[in-house]
């Protein structure tokens, strides 16, 4: 990966991983504080928060409407017919193991399971986050590896997931303190990228009187790349290959994934936080890096 790791260091400290850069907090990563585990907060040079804070710390902007986008995380909400996107279900996330890997300076791994509300295991995942800085900012590698267990693992078509992010008030397009502006890699802006398929977004706007960013980059060997984009204009960024019947109105289940019994299925995103709009930052460079990486690790 692209980045120092020097200068990016992974710690476990109550039961809380917290990641620093350049010896300033960058995020922690929370797994039981929730129905899904969770980073918050996002903070580039150590203080400026490119997530909302609620319900987690509140803010005096943050508008107080869907109380699971908690920060950056990944689940979806029908998974073999149940809902782990929203809350008050009884479904979870629960973590299993954790290991941080100290041959190199910021990569940590977990391996979690489904439950439903009655505590059976729906099917199981292992995730490996990279973390490195590079010269606009900071980088978040993550990836999910989905694993079947002994039935058909159906990740069924819905907007309502998967790899996603809640941005600062003032990152956002729409509100009363939004600044905000969404730009996709096939040039669409703003309210225009929901639903559509793109190689990467990026989303792009003050805070504390600094522009900042955050782009998503789709993996070019994830399913179903380009992906489609549950990006709104209220500050949700989330990347969704699932979606289909809400984004082209077409028929109930078309994007139903399918991964059956004792398989897996990988996902892979890149994570850029970065100061300045996407041209300063060279948003698009940076995802040719990410597609250049893929094809020399082979």
């Amino acid at each position: 990966m692209t980045g120092e790791s020097d200068n990016v260091h992974v710690e476990l400290i109550d039961d809380t991983v917290q990641v620093t850069v350049d010896g300033n907090l960058f995020t922690q990563y929370h797994h039981d504080e929730a129905a899904r585990p969770f980073f918050f907060p996002i903070l580039l040079d150590g203080s400026l928060a490119l997530t909302r804070g609620w319900p987690v710390d509140p803010g005096p902007n943050d508008q107080n409407d869907h109380r699971h986008h908690r920060g950056l995380w990944y689940t979806h909400g029908s998974v073999n017919g149940l809902d782990f996107w929203t809350e008050g279900k009884g479904n979870r996330i629960v973590q299993e193991s954790i290991e941080l890997d100290r041959s190199v300076g910021g990569v940590f791994r977990t391996t979690n399971r489904w439950e439903d509300s009655d505590g059976n295991v729906v099917f199981r995942d292992r995730r490996t986050h990279r973390f490195g800085a590079v010269d606009v900012g900071v980088i978040l590698d993550f990836e999910i590896e989905l694993l079947a267990g002994d039935t058909d693992l159906i990740l069924g078509d819905t907007k309502e997931g998967s790899m996603a992010i809640r941005l600062a008030p003032t990152m956002r397009v729409k509100g009363s303190v939004g600044q905000g502006h969404i730009l996709s890699s096939e040039g669409l802006r703003d309210g225009d990228t929901w639903g559509q398929r793109a190689a990467w977004v990026d989303t792009t706007g003050p805070v504390d009187g600094q522009t900042v960013g955050v782009a998503i980059f789709d993996h070019p060997e994830n399913p179903r790349h380009p992906t489609w984009w549950h990006v709104r204009t209220y500050g949700l960024f989330a990347a969704n290959p699932f979606g289909i019947h809400d984004f082209e109105k077409k028929p109930e289940g078309t994007g139903d994934f399918q991964v059956p019994a004792g398989e897996s299925v990988r996902f892979r995103y890149r994570f850029l936080f970065h100061h300045g709009d996407p041209i300063a930052a060279d948003v698009a460079d940076h995802f040719r890096s990410y597609v250049k990486e893929t094809y020399e690790e082979k």
